[in-house]
């Protein structure tokens, strides 16, 4: 399996009127982005809505992924739940479907001391035999895996990299900075930070706007890598019109609204969070149409 570095994204999960998952769209999704030169896809991500999946979504999801990219790029399987119980269950889960990584989010909603973080990982990594990767993501968990929790984390063998959603850029610099001496990879969760962090030292992005435009964010990393900064720094500052219509609603939301607008029948988010007003509607079209007429895909 390749290292944890590049463009992941957390692919989009398709559903039909009913919510039922719509496999045959997410084989297509799948050939989408890795013609488009993605470098892993990530099952159950926030895009992906592994909030508001069970167990046999996940399970169908994962293995119509893992069968339609046939080894051609790393499957990472987002297996974090409330419980540590529950969270092994679900690693072991995706290991035996044939996952290449794990991506466990913290769990949420209950409060979570750094020590009792820290206990977590450790149990789930001692559990499990497939490189793990870190999601802190505070504003939706609750719960911040705080960068000295990291740095103790990231001596744990199968304990790889982490990724970092919390939007603060002093956060993921400490992440990158406590990390830098070991074999481990940071990878930004915020779009807008993808190449700034590259810069300092980070492997990579698991990038919800690839699901709209995958060859651009492709572009951020491979421009970077051959050291043609302006262009990376141009595919760059090509997010920045999409991410201004977050403002109107969730974020995942708003994403997946914008895939159904490129054409991809993608149905909506499952209820209660499908919905966005008529003015970021709206917006978005606009925003899409700018985009197109700039060669952005």
């Amino acid at each position: 399996m390749a290292g944890i570095k590049g463009i992941i994204v957390p692919i989009v999960t398709p559903f039909r009127e009913d919510e039922t998952i719509n496999t045959a769209e997410l084989r297509c999704q799948v050939d989408r982005q890795i013609e488009a030169g993605i470098h892993a896809i990530f099952c159950f991500g926030t895009n992906g809505e592994g909030y508001i999946l069970d167990k046999e979504d996940k399970m169908l999801v994962l293995a119509t992924v893992i069968n339609q990219v046939a080894g051609r790029v790393p499957v990472y399987a987002g297996t974090g739940c409330v419980s540590t119980k529950e969270t092994i269950e679900q690693s072991k889960m995706a290991a035996d479907l044939g996952a290449d990584v794990l991506s466990i989010i913290t769990p949420s909603f209950a409060k979570a001391s750094q020590a009792e973080l820290q206990a977590h990982y450790e149990a789930v990594a001692a559990a499990v035999d497939l490189p793990i990767v870190l999601y802190n993501i505070p504003m939706r968990t609750g719960n911040a895996l705080e960068p000295a929790t990291v740095a103790k984390l990231s001596e744990v063998d199968n304990i790889v990299g982490a990724k970092d959603s919390s939007g603060d850029w002093d956060n993921l610099k400490a992440y990158i900075d406590l990390t830098r001496n070991k074999d481990f990879a940071v990878l930004s969760g915020n779009d807008a930070l993808i190449l700034r962090a590259l810069k300092e030292g980070a492997k990579g992005s698991i990038a919800g706007c690839a699901n709209v435009y995958p060859k651009n964010m492709v572009g951020i990393y491979e421009n970077f890598v051959k050291g043609d900064l302006d262009a990376a720094q141009q595919c760059q500052d090509n997010v920045a019109n999409l991410r201004s219509v977050f403002k109107y609603g969730n974020p995942n939301t708003v994403v997946k609204f914008a895939v159904r607008e490129l054409g991809f029948p993608v149905g909506r988010c499952r209820a209660p969070f499908n919905q966005l007003s008529e003015e970021g509607l709206a917006a978005l079209r606009t925003a899409l149409a700018e985009d197109k007429q700039r060669g952005i895909e």
